[in-house]
């Protein structure tokens, strides 16, 4: 486990609700989550649908309210959450815009949102003119072609629109465009989605490229075991929005007794291999 110094996600007991509406209860998505992310880890954060990975991931990137009315904005109503050392709780407006540049946010089906009339090009430096106007462009079009080129696109899709490149290239651009300024910590839910499986190895080492140049720090989310082995340090496992395992993601599968992650080892052992389940008597949550 990474020190204070070291982490740049804290989440200590985190419970986070989305408000109910007229005649509706809240509904928990996360709830008493507790773990790090240290400076330059990969951290993994695998569950299946509904598991609340996608709200955790949502909240540590800035995209939580407090005292909101709408039902899709998360709130953090427990515990706390530090993120680059903000208090994620407490924090206004003003600290979530500071907190935005640091904190670089691919969410789920990106590649479906991005901008139809832009360009490739004009997607990917979107987020740059976003903070600055008179941002120089040489710098930004050189800085855009870095990444589609890491990426593994060619600089000939610069020029296009969306609509005329395939889905998986469509995602490709996402994860550039969510780079485009150097993040200190990566959030990605879903990074390969939409990625056809024989590219996904390469989006996968274009993101562990990607990582070794700028050295930041990633909170990754899969509902795949195999994905998440192949780019990640650790792993938390969440089931109904509560950790049920944290740690490599080998000693999480082969030591797991929750029968969310035996399920989970039996899908990762038909993928690339067997491993070796502990003996198993009676659930536990």
């Amino acid at each position: 486990m990474p020190s204070a110094g070291d982490t740049v996600v804290s989440a200590s007991d985190v419970t986070i609700e989305y408000p109910g509406g007229r005649g509706h209860s809240a509904h928990r998505a996360v709830d008493g989550v507790t773990f790090t992310v240290g400076r330059g880890e990969l951290m993994g954060l695998v569950g299946e649908t509904g598991s609340g990975k996608s709200t955790f991931a949502r909240a540590v990137a800035g995209g939580v309210g407090r005292g909101l009315s709408g039902e899709d904005v998360p709130r953090i109503v427990g515990g706390s959450l530090h993120v680059l050392g903000h208090e994620l709780r407490r924090l206004g407006r003003r600290g979530r815009n500071r907190l935005s540049l640091d904190v670089g946010y691919l969410p789920q089906n990106a590649g479906r949102l991005l901008l139809p009339g832009h360009t490739i090009a004009e997607n990917v430096g979107a987020p740059i003119l976003e903070q600055d106007r008179h941002y120089d462009r040489r710098e930004l079009g050189a800085r855009v072609a870095e990444l589609l080129d890491s990426v593994q696109l060619p600089l000939k899709v610069m020029g296009l629109f969306p609509h005329e490149i395939s889905s998986g290239q469509r995602q490709r651009v996402a994860i550039a465009r969510s780079l485009v300024h150097r993040p200190l910590l990566w959030v990605a839910d879903e990074p390969t989605a939409g990625v056809d499986v024989t590219a996904r190895g390469p989006v996968l080492d274009s993101i562990l490229e990607l990582q070794s140049e700028h050295d930041f720090s990633a909170l990754i989310v899969s509902h795949e075991a195999a994905v998440t082995a192949r780019v990640t340090d650790r792993v938390a496992v969440l089931q109904g929005g509560h950790l049920v395992g944290l740690g490599r993601l080998d000693d999480v599968l082969e030591n797991g007794v929750h029968p969310y992650i035996r399920g989970l080892a039996e899908e990762y052992r038909i993928a690339t291999g067997p491993i070796d389940l502990p003996e198993f008597e009676g659930e536990q949550s």
